[in-house]
């Protein structure tokens, strides 16, 4: 398998819509050679603990509704292209995600990081629930199989969190300012959310890369 892995923050609608798109093009190629996994990034590292309310937010960084709406625009239009359907007005919050963050890793160790990073774009996005409060991210969690209590004990504490914004660090260090960022084989970097043409592309050429390179032993 060749390893992709995706830089991303849960509560960045780029990211969601790039993961769904990719999503199509690897269930159009189910011979695809990926094996994925997610890594953090924070749109907004120096978010308060309990993040803010919503409308401040928009505020703060978009000079008000109209703004975000302006803003909003691109993405709600390639949402639906997508075939996802955001909900805005349903967010109250804007979380601090190092908590989802430290859940999505806590997946990977089980094998369920993908369903639980999709999980926690739909509760997001979709449902408009507060993916910072940690009896959402265990009742999440329990969805997607995972022991709620365990997690439950582990949100209380501060395991992992300093090696996740460490990694968040690193990406940024490393270049990445924006999220998603797809890096192929740890050698090519993707950056947006990509057509799934693209991705079936992307992937038609590694699969034949790797038949000639087969070929050639």
């Amino acid at each position: 398998m060749i390893p992709l892995d995706i830089i991303s923050d849960p509560i960045c609608p780029w990211c969601y819509i790039g993961w769904t798109n990719l999503a199509r093009a690897l269930e159009a190629r189910p011979d695809h050679p990926f094996a994925i996994e997610w890594h953090p990034f924070q749109l907004n590292p120096e978010m308060p603990e309990g993040g803010m309310d919503r409308r401040e937010y928009l505020e703060a960084k978009f000079g008000g509704r109209e703004g975000a709406v302006k803003a909003y625009a691109p993405v709600l239009d390639h949402a639906e292209r997508a075939g996802l359907a955001l909900n805005f007005d349903r967010i109250e919050r804007t979380p601090n995600t190092i908590d989802a963050h430290r859940l999505i890793h806590w997946a990977g160790i089980e094998g369920r990081q993908t369903p639980v990073a999709v999980a926690l774009f739909r509760a997001y996005f979709v449902d408009g629930r507060d993916i910072g409060d940690p009896d959402t991210l265990r009742e999440i969690a329990e969805a997607m199989g995972l022991d709620g209590a365990m997690i439950a004990t582990l949100l209380a504490g501060d395991a992992d969190a300093d090696d996740l914004r460490a990694r968040d660090a690193s990406a940024r260090s490393r270049g990445v300012t924006g999220v998603p960022c797809f890096l192929v084989a740890r050698q090519h970097v993707v950056t947006g959310a990509q057509s799934p043409e693209f991705w079936m592309q992307v992937i038609d050429e590694v699969n034949a890369a790797r038949a000639g390179s087969d070929a050639g032993q």
